[in-house]
């Protein structure tokens, strides 16, 4: 039986009315106004140009694991900014309201924030930020570069690409719509319960925040299944585990963390949805729930999570140390065992969230020891990468200057982290923002490192370079405003300063508040020149443009060996793996411009609109269920089940690029001026490519 809801409720709209529209507040109106604007101009710049036919065909509808990547670090970037915003307001929220003589504007007592709206914005920047933003940005590097690493042509299930993206896509719109229709959870990004029970939060706020991380969660998982599958079953001839790049090995071990932690966070807010649509009391304390149980169950995910965002950086990390030292990467071996060994501790600290609990001495030394332990292959990481830039030959190119930044911010997040495992330290500073000082810390290293791999990839995928003065003001600047913000937040948490709060009572706090703001600026600075320096790099694509496969001159893995920016079937022939850094071996060989005698046909699968369908649909679902339409909830979820039951029997006979074709294609990006392209095999005896026998590596070892 569902529950009954109090307000009033149709058959056609549910609980939706004109009240439900926040008009009231002059904030959301301009923000409504600037997005309607931004969107006018977006949508008329593609009409005007003409390009919804390129637009559909290409990218919406499309399979390609290089373009879906994109579109996962495109939504990830936008959401990027709206989680920033969110952060800009708390923080001038918290500088304003400080003391009782604090003035309050727009209806606020203290500051301009009442303290709901406050709880929401805080609810929405955590969600937003690690949810929606870092978590698509990753898997859309992990998109682009796995498969390219490997050898491959694409994922294992392109068409299960897809569908991850659009269901992330379908629940970050119903996080956005919730700007403008209704309002958004005010419990925290981690659901506090029993604060989300109905009693509590009779609102659509919180039903808001639950389609969207169930629908984003199943994406979530489905990319790591994909993920998973690609890496063992796709490897290239020759490229055995010892010759893996240490960022597949990375994302390996962290789709194995999303395979098995993002079920539980669905299963628990499932739950949740039980108690709220249902009437069951799971997390209902008092009538048989317990609370601890939905804490447990949130953590047990999110622990891993933090994990499953921290590897992908330590693989980019990973990369572009060697490139920009100019040497392998110092204890490979060592390196993979650690990315593994991340993933299987990360299971077993999840308690020291809430050592204060009462669980007892016993459990929370237990607890203590694990959440220690994470910090021996971390520190193996650390020391490796040291040894790697070690007598090397270090370029302070872009990427490296985000690389060595991440390096040093997961110093000072690591000790405070190891401090944090302490419960004495823990029962102290628990719940004060000295703890978010922390997880910001190392979700920092996340940023800096994934802003890195982005400038490094980047002409891999468009064929022209990010501009490099704009983007190393952006990256002192970003580093400023993290040193300031967050150095300033760990002051205040060992000053007594509780997280969560829009009112300041204490005064003596203003001096490093203000100091938290000047940070903030600092940010928008960075903001600015990353915006900056993305338009004038398109703006001047033909003054960056790249020659050759391997921009950077001197970089290692098997992705360098394709085209900048790579064809749509990455390799013209499957290549054959000689040797650990592949392109780095034939650069030392002098083989790298090696041409196939032959090109073979190739067959790619087509695109499909059913993705798209199926992201609608899910939005839908969730839209239905979160206002009580139950009959446009019905409508979508019978829609998925068809168009699922549907594309089954159907499947997709995909389609094959002609050998001539791939020739025309390769000929052609091969008549660069001063690029040579000798026929393969005149040099070196080295085997280039994999074409009807799979021929013996000439070199022995890895």
């Amino acid at each position: 039986m569902l529950v009954h809801y109090p307000g009033p409720w149709s058959p056609l709209l549910g609980r939706l009315a004109l009240k439900e529209i926040p008009y009231q507040n002059p904030i959301l109106v301009w923000t409504f106004v600037l997005v309607a604007c931004a969107t006018l101009v977006i949508l008329g710049a593609i009409t005007y140009y003409r390009s919804w036919g390129y637009l559909w065909r290409e990218w919406l509808t499309t399979v390609d694991h290089k373009k879906i990547g994109v579109m996962y670090c495109l939504l990830g970037l936008v959401m990027f900014f709206r989680g920033f915003i969110d952060g800009v307001m708390m923080r001038t929220q918290q500088v304003m309201a400080v003391g009782p003589q604090s003035p309050g504007y727009l209806g606020a007592l203290h500051g301009y924030l009442p303290p709901y709206h406050f709880g929401q914005i805080y609810s929405a920047h955590g969600t937003i930020m690690i949810l929606f933003a870092i978590t698509p940005i990753l898997i859309g590097l992990m998109n682009i570069v796995v498969p390219l690493q490997i050898g491959a042509r694409d994922m294992a299930y392109p068409y299960l690409n897809a569908v991850s993206f659009w269901l992330t896509a379908a629940a970050t719109g119903l996080v956005m719509i919730s700007l403008f229709v209704g309002d958004f959870s005010h419990a925290g990004w981690v659901g506090l319960s029993p604060l989300t029970e109905l009693a509590y939060s009779p609102g659509v706020g919180v039903d808001y925040w639950i389609w969207a991380v169930q629908i984003g969660s199943v994406g979530t998982t489905l990319a790591s299944i994909n993920i998973i599958i690609t890496i063992l079953k796709l490897r290239a001839p020759g490229m055995t585990w010892t010759r893996m790049p240490i960022f597949c090995w990375t994302a390996l071990s962290t789709s194995v963390v999303g395979l098995s932690s993002f079920p539980v966070f669905t299963a628990a807010v499932a739950l949740l949805s039980l108690d709220r649509y249902a009437g069951t009391h799971f997390f209902t304390p008092g009538l048989g729930g317990n609370l601890m149980l939905y804490t447990d169950l949130f953590w047990i995910w999110g622990h891993p999570e933090v994990y499953y965002v921290i590897l992908p950086a330590f693989g980019i990390m990973s990369e572009i140390i060697p490139t920009f030292s100019e040497k392998p990467l110092f204890g490979y071996m060592t390196m993979a065992a650690a990315s593994i060994a991340i993933g299987g501790v990360s299971w077993s600290v999840w308690l020291h969230h809430f050592f204060t609990m009462g669980a007892g001495p016993g459990v929370n030394s237990f607890f203590s020891i694990a959440s220690m332990l994470v910090g021996i292959p971390t520190g193996v990481k650390v020391f490796n990468w040291a040894f790697t830039l070690y007598r090397g030959r270090i370029r302070f190119d872009l990427p490296m200057l985000w690389a060595l930044a991440a390096l040093v911010l997961l110093l000072t997040g690591g000790l405070s982290g190891m401090m944090l495992a302490m419960p004495a330290i823990n029962y102290t500073v628990h719940n004060s923002v000295f703890v978010v000082a922390h997880f910001h810390n190392m979700l920092n290293v996340v940023g800096f490192a994934a802003i890195g791999g982005i400038n490094f990839w980047f002409p891999k995928v468009f064929g022209f370079k990010l501009d490099e003065r704009i983007g190393k003001r952006a990256f002192w600047f970003f580093s400023a405003g993290t040193v300031v913000l967050f150095g300033s937040m760990y002051a205040l948490g060992f000053m007594g300063m509780p997280r969560r709060i829009d009112y300041i009572p204490f005064v003596s706090w203003r001096p490093l508040l203000i100091s938290e703001e000047v940070g903030i600026f600092l940010f928008l600075i960075a903001a600015y020149y990353m915006f900056k320096q993305m338009y004038v790099s398109i703006r001047d694509r033909g003054q960056h443009r790249v020659t050759g496969p391997d921009p950077w001159r001197t970089a290692r893995s098997l992705e360098w060996l394709t085209h900048c920016p790579v064809p749509f079937y990455n390799f013209a022939l499957l290549p054959y793996i000689n040797s650990r850094d592949e392109w780095a071996w034939r650069r030392q060989h002098g083989l790298v411009n090696l041409r196939p005698d032959h090109y073979e046909d190739i067959h790619l699968p087509s695109n499909t609109f059913v993705p798209v369908l199926l992201g609608a649909l899910a939005f839908g679902l969730g839209f239905g269920m979160v206002w009580r339409m139950y009959w446009l909830a019905s409508l979508s979820l019978l829609g998925i089940v068809a168009v699922v039951i549907a594309r089954s029997f159907e499947g997709d006979p995909g389609h094959t690029i002609p050998g001539a074709r791939i020739r025309e294609v390769e000929e052609g990006l091969l008549s660069d001026p001063g690029r040579e392209a000798p026929v393969a095999g005149v040099a070196g005896g080295a085997v280039a490519f994999q074409a009807s026998v799979t021929p013996r590596s000439p070199v022995q070892g890895p």
